[in-house]
């Protein structure tokens, strides 16, 4: 990759994140103030997602 490709993909990755800035402030504040954490379902999601990588790894070999 030339270095101004570089140059630019960063200034793209920046721009992004201040775009993104106000939605992700506003999500990290709404989880704050939730009344209950889900938490299960998260370790859950958290197994699935191993047990798929898993599967995927060992159907390849």
């Amino acid at each position: 990759m030339e270095l101004w490709e570089q140059i630019l993909l960063g200034a793209m990755a920046i721009l992004v994140l201040f775009l993104f800035r106000p939605g992700i402030k506003a999500t990290m504040e709404k989880s704050k103030n939730a009344e209950e954490k889900h938490w299960g379902t998260l370790a859950l999601l958290a197994v699935v997602l191993i047990v798929f990588v898993i599967f995927l790894i060992s159907t390849v070999r």
